[in-house]
């Protein structure tokens, strides 16, 4: 039977949770996620429990912050005057917008904190900082 081994491409279905169950991605109702193992298209945590594992093979994998999106960086938070947004900008904490840096990089980042004089904007990943949990099943190996 053959097994995962680095190099090959592999096609996993996955649901991904965060400590408190919730999900917060999944392959189910799509194609499965394909990519070569050992490439770093897929958080580290992951990708290291592939290797040896078969086809139609599940298993669940507990990956710590460090090995997924990282810990939350401080330093990736900005404050930006609130009289510098324009008004036709959502607000709301948690919203997603993307900012150009003055290097012209797009980069995306979540509403933290909106006070009357200014918008904390923070451009960690959204699942930085968090443990991840994922159930995976093996569909093929190429």
């Amino acid at each position: 039977m053959t097994q995962v081994k680095e190099g090959d491409t592999v096609r996993i279905h996955y649901t991904g949770t965060l400590a408190d169950g919730e999900t917060f991605d999944s392959s189910q109702g799509r194609d499965p996620l394909e990519f070569t193992v050992g490439s770093g298209q897929i958080i580290p945590g992951l990708e290291s429990a592939l290797p040896g594992m078969a086809v139609g093979e599940k298993k669940t994998v507990e990956v710590p912050a460090a090995e997924a999106y990282g810990d939350a960086d401080p330093d990736a938070k900005q404050a930006v005057p609130r009289a510098d947004i324009p008004e036709d900008i959502p607000l709301d904490i948690g919203t997603r917008l993307q900012v150009q840096t003055p290097q012209g990089q797009v980069m995306p980042v979540t509403v933290a904190e909106v006070t009357e004089e200014q918008v904390i904007l923070d451009a960690n990943h959204p699942l930085a900082g968090q443990d991840l949990t994922f159930a995976i099943e093996v569909v093929d190996i190429t």
